[in-house]
């Protein structure tokens, strides 16, 4: 587990929405915080093969440290760039923390299989006062997830927006969200 930076409460409190088997996405997951917890987790679904997780970053040296770890494959590159680097895949859930990058919101939704679980927070409107980011092309605006979601036919089933104190103060926006089944 990354010593910095704990895994996030809203990931901590909402894992039992995480499936059981097949693959879990961890979008800009930098050192793989919360794939380090959840690894450790579920270490019996990954040693039976039901559970594997993929780390995605542009950070080649973050990911290094997953590098060898049962149940954990990688895959460095930039989720910014002109091209979709994970186009025409899908996964049991995808998990995302503090990151937003509008453009690709929709293949973002996409990734999720039917019945797929997606656990995302991130920082919104009002934030700056807090720290970075400041930028509001990296705030949600107030109501901006959940709608995203909805518009995606998602099922929402947590949500919260808000300040919060632990384990930094912020404002962020939260939301477990499912793909219906076929």
């Amino acid at each position: 587990m990354n010593a910095m930076i704990p895994p996030s409460p809203w990931l901590l409190e909402h894992s039992p929405y995480l499936p059981q088997t097949g693959c879990i996405l961890d979008l800009a997951c930098g050192r793989g915080r919360h794939l380090r917890w959840l690894a450790d987790c579920f270490r019996q679904r990954i040693d039976g093969g039901f559970l594997t997780f993929l780390g995605v970053d542009r950070d080649a040296d973050a990911l290094a440290s997953l590098v060898g770890l049962p149940g954990i494959e990688t895959l460095c590159c930039d989720l910014e760039g002109t091209s979709w680097p994970l186009a025409g895949r899908q996964f049991a859930a995808v998990i995302v923390s503090r990151y937003l990058w509008r453009p690709r919101f929709t293949e973002l939704l996409a990734l999720l299989a039917p019945g797929g679980i997606l656990l995302y927070e991130t920082f919104m409107e009002g934030h700056a006062r807090h720290g970075r980011p400041s930028s509001p092309d990296f705030l949600l605006r107030p109501g901006e997830l959940r709608q995203r979601c909805q518009a995606a036919g998602l099922r929402e089933l947590a949500f919260v927006e808000g300040y919060v104190e632990q384990p930094r103060p912020a404002m962020r926006q939260a939301i477990v969200a499912r793909r219906p089944p076929e």
